[in-house]
């Protein structure tokens, strides 16, 4: 039962975060630019977790920690996030994708040699049919080495990111974690913010997208991923968050009826059969041990 509802706890997490470049086009498109749209996502989203605390009468964490929470909110969340913009400023969006999503494969490899996790063929092929199906369905082209770079550098950010989450999950709850890293990368974005000048929202739709971009795209799928990764492991994690891009794949195209081509199909196609086929692994039965 855990697990299980660890695998639920990722879905709705995937399901989130699929509707951040749903929102991030209407608020682009009413005036925002990214280090303030990044700014308000955070704050705004800190100011939630810090209500819903004080309701639970929950603490804030201490000493190494808190520290800990700091980093993946000021260098994890902070940074994966710069990379990434930087990245679709020199690739295809598609292309950046695809190469984001390295980094179920990385988890993998890194929970394997530092978490000691079990490796497994099933793992192993689940994540290779993930991998196959985020090219297809993005629909990578080129780029500028640079972009290439910055990607794998998202990658890899976000990877450790997921690592050092693991172990930190198991002192603190969703909540409080999810505080901690709101706030730094609030004060990442806001320092950066206060440098470069505001734009915010022109119109009453852009802060109805913005109120979207924090509950739906920013706290429930943290939250509930924080909660799922200390239930089910990095490595499933990582796994099971490759259905975002199909999240946002369909969106698209009934929110701007961008037309699905076929190989954007097949390519969903195989990132659904390899969640199937990591669900039924994670919540077969573990056989009694022999008497």
């Amino acid at each position: 039962m855990r697990r299980l509802t660890g695998i639920i706890f990722i879905t709705i997490s995937a399901t989130g975060f699929g509707t951040l470049a749903i929102f991030g086009k209407f608020l682009y498109a009413d005036g925002l630019d990214t280090l303030t749209l990044l700014f308000l996502r955070f704050a705004f989203a800190a100011s939630v977790m810090t209500v819903i605390l004080i309701l639970r009468r929950e603490p804030l964490p201490r000493g190494r920690v808190l520290a800990q929470l700091i980093g993946m909110g000021a260098l994890g969340y902070a940074g994966q996030s710069f990379t990434y913009l930087s990245a679709i400023k020199y690739a295809s969006a598609g292309l950046v994708a695809l190469l984001l999503y390295l980094y179920p494969m990385i988890v993998f490899i890194l929970s394997a040699i530092f978490l000691r996790e079990k490796v497994t063929w099933i793992k192993v092929a689940a994540i290779v049919l993930a991998l196959i199906g985020t090219a297809l369905t993005v629909g990578p082209a080129g780029g500028q080495a640079l972009g290439i770079i910055y990607a794998v550098a998202s990658a890899l950010i976000c990877s450790v990111y997921i690592i050092v989450g693991t172990g930190v999950m198991k002192r603190v709850s969703a909540m409080q974690s999810s505080l901690v890293i709101f706030t730094s990368a609030a004060l990442v974005y806001g320092t950066l913010t206060a440098i470069n000048g505001t734009n915010f929202p022109a119109s009453s739709a852009g802060w109805w997208s913005l109120a979207g971009i924090v509950v739906l795209a920013t706290v429930i799928p943290v939250v509930t991923f924080l909660a799922g990764l200390e239930r089910i492991g990095p490595t499933n994690a990582a796994m099971l968050s490759t259905l975002e891009p199909v999240i946002t794949v369909l969106l698209a195209a009934w929110l701007f009826a961008e037309r699905l081509e076929p190989i954007t199909l097949i390519g969903g196609a195989l990132i659904l059969i390899a969640v199937i086929i990591l669900v039924r692994n994670e919540t077969a039965p573990i056989p009694a041990p022999e008497v």
